[in-house]
């Protein structure tokens, strides 16, 4: 049995390992992400929701102003319907 044999091969095995680590430690790697059409489609609808007034100005003007001056009228009909349709939703 010839150990300096198995000693000289054991040399080479520790060389190869000690070299593919080297040459992956020099690999550098980087996290990316990339966004797809739908997600970026789903970010330009939330800026747009986001930079939106909450209340539409032109909408509730007309009726403030037909409110103060005491124009404004409820079709009572309309109303109790809507109520209603709201109220047999919930049971």
């Amino acid at each position: 049995m010839r150990i300096e044999a198995y000693n000289t091969i054991q040399q080479l095995y520790n060389t190869q390992k000690t070299a593919k680590t080297e040459k992956t430690a020099k690999k550098s790697f980087a996290d990316t992400i990339e966004i797809s059409g739908m997600g970026k489609d789903i970010q330009t609808a939330k800026a747009a929701v986001t930079s939106a007034p909450d209340i539409r100005m032109d909408v509730v003007a007309p009726i403030k102003k037909a409110i103060a001056d005491g124009t404004y009228e409820v079709d009572t009909e309309s109303f109790a319907n809507k109520l209603y349709e709201r109220m047999n939703g919930i049971f």
